[in-house]
């Protein structure tokens, strides 16, 4: 379908892709037409892409090794049983080689970004300064803010939450017990996050410690009376007792969270000299800088490479969805 270099990328490989993201869709029906062939198209136009940064890899010495690729498989299948492993890769529609080629060229890609891109990338003081005085009004809390974690356990199966230890409780009985474990063990001391990360069953969060980050104190007014009654009575670093959390309306019992408070922020100006104000300004300027850096870079190699696209040339023929 396309050629990079001489480097070929066949339709079966488009093809994966493409079954591979119909399959994960919620849409009642896959594409059709033009839907279809614009989705073909754009799933191409990535691979070029990659296939682009694979080639600058090669001569940079860059290729990610197999080494790398084991760990980064190791990483991955960490939270799942090894039939639990095969039955996402089966729903994904891809084999363990298909897996492991995919893990590469995204770790090569990586590599190769920061080295050219990334590590080049300087923020200075002086930088800083300019954005704080030219923004100041970003770092005026109207309101309190509230930083919050949680560890949560929820009473209804669901086999897609995962936790370090993949550990999700089955019914009410079992979140109950479950709950009041990790509460004990916060108060013998265990640490929050590490917790969280194990065991907690909110998918969104668990990854990072149960970190909800900043809640604003409106916010915190409409959220549960339980939850809300707790946060306001911790002091920075508590946890507070086990809270059930119902559907408001048929009252049912959902699940039983442990809300730790982190910090509390007291509206008012942000000072240029707190460090939280630095490191957030410091980060933004960073992203910015990598997005454009990165999308210059990309079209500097593309510039560069031999690059055909017959499958967009067969659009162009056919004036229609390609078959």
């Amino acid at each position: 379908m396309a050629s990079v270099d001489g480097h070929k990328i066949l339709r079966s490989d488009v093809e994966k892709y493409y079954l591979n993201q119909t399959s994960a869709s919620e849409q009642p029906q896959a594409p059709i037409g033009e839907q279809a062939t614009s989705l073909r198209l754009s799933i191409l136009r990535e691979l070029i892409e990659n296939e682009i940064i694979m080639r600058r890899a090669e001569k940079l010495g860059l290729l990610a090794t197999d080494e790398e690729v084991d760990r980064e498989v190791s990483k991955v299948k960490t939270p799942y049983t090894q039939e639990q492993f095969d039955q996402k890769l089966k729903d994904k529609k891809i084999t363990i080689d298909d897996f492991r080629r995919d893990l590469r060229r995204q770790l090569t890609v990586d590599k190769v970004l920061n080295k050219e891109v990334t590590s080049k990338i300087n923020i200075t003081d002086q930088d800083v300064t300019d954005y704080y005085n030219a923004h100041k009004g970003e770092f005026n809390l109207i309101e309190a803010q509230y930083h919050l974690a949680q560890i949560y356990v929820s009473p209804i199966p669901n086999p897609q939450v995962h936790n370090l230890k993949n550990d999700k409780a089955q019914n009410e009985a079992d979140a109950r017990k479950k709950i009041q474990m990790l509460s004990n063990r916060l108060d013998s001391g265990d640490d929050f996050a590490t917790l969280a990360m194990n065991y907690s069953e909110d998918s969104e969060t668990s990854g990072n410690g149960g970190d909800l980050g900043f809640t604003p104190e409106s916010s915190l007014q409409r959220t549960d009376p339980a939850t809300r009654e707790i946060v306001l009575k911790l002091k920075p670093g508590q946890y507070g007792p086990v809270i059930t959390v119902q559907d408001p309306a048929s009252k049912r019992i959902v699940g039983f969270r442990v809300v730790k408070l982190l910090a509390r922020e007291p509206a008012g100006q942000r000072e240029l000299a707190d460090p939280r104000v630095q490191q957030a300004i410091r980060s933004q300027l960073r992203d910015r800088r990598e997005q454009l850096l990165k999308a210059a870079y990309y079209e500097v190699l593309r510039d560069n490479a031999k690059v055909t696209n017959y499958f967009a040339d067969d659009i162009l023929k056919n004036t229609g969805p390609a078959k």
